[in-house]
């Protein structure tokens, strides 16, 4: 297992060469890195040289891409087309510079569905053919957790389980979105341990104070934070993960406005490198 960081942060702030300079430097192994327009890496370039310029960068700096990622939803903006055309676009980059996923999202729930009903009626149209093409490229697609789109909970993995059986479609694991929702993480990982393609290290901090004032319905009381500064409890997580034979990353997601960019990521390496 080794660590490594989403790219997101350091949007208009550094290019992708510049990034991958700083992260071998700080210690890092592995990028996960925003692709499609605007991007770190713009598929539309990745397919014009065949990858060489991203491989040259990876090569200098001895990093790895994790992961291509590409954080859009199919039943939003431009719509399910357009998504997909895009999807095969990053499939192929992925191909490209020889990372073997590509992390997105299964989507938001649609008007009059639940989460359940949209995976399994409105994802399979879209995720079918792409899980071929993926499959025909060596490639795999990993789904974030994250609550806010249809992927929330165990019943959701389980239904992403059934209506996509494809063995290119599995999960990028996060536990900060499970553990505020008071959700079982270890018990989450043995649920899906075969399906674990990626995973996210990124913490969430509760306010029992906060809580106890607000009830669970309402927001205010819970945030992401820099791993080792929440709640997650990552000497079980990690234990499960590899219990489960996963050996892959664990790509920080910086999303903790309480500490500026570099410092998280170090702050969170320094953090996670106790345990691997």
């Amino acid at each position: 297992m080794h660590v490594g960081l989403l790219t997101a942060p350091f949007r208009k702030k550094k290019t992708f060469a510049e990034i991958a300079e700083w992260a071998a430097g700080a210690g890092f192994r592995a990028l996960e890195v925003v692709s499609g327009p605007g991007g770190h890496i713009d598929p539309a370039d990745v397919l014009k040289d065949d990858g060489a310029a991203v491989k040259k960068v990876l090569s200098d700096t001895g990093l790895e891409i994790s992961s291509l990622a590409y954080y859009t939803l199919f039943n939003r903006g431009d719509g399910p087309e357009a998504y997909s055309k895009a999807m095969m676009d990053v499939l192929a980059a992925a191909e490209a510079v020889g990372t073997d996923c590509v992390c997105t999202l299964v989507g938001f729930p649609e008007e009059g569905k639940s989460k359940e009903k949209t995976i399994r009626e409105s994802a399979p149209p879209v995720f079918e053919p792409l899980a071929a093409e993926a499959e025909r490229r060596g490639v795999r697609i990993a789904f974030e957790n994250w609550f806010a789109t249809s992927l929330q909970n165990m019943e959701c993995f389980r239904a992403v389980a059934e209506a996509l059986p494809q063995p290119s479609i599995g999960f990028n694991f996060d536990p900060s979105h499970l553990q505020w929702q008071g959700i079982d993480v270890q018990a989450a990982v043995e649920e899906v341990k075969d399906r674990i393609f990626h995973t996210h290290a990124k913490d969430v901090t509760i306010s029992r104070k906060h809580l106890a004032r607000l009830g669970c319905l309402d927001g205010g009381w819970w945030q992401y934070s820099i791993p080792g500064s929440g709640d997650v409890k990552w000497g079980e997580y990690i234990r499960t993960l590899r219990r489960v034979g996963y050996d892959g990353v664990l790509s920080i997601e910086h999303e903790d406005g309480a500490v500026g960019v570099e410092e998280g990521f170090e702050k969170g390496l320094r953090f996670l490198s106790t345990y691997i």
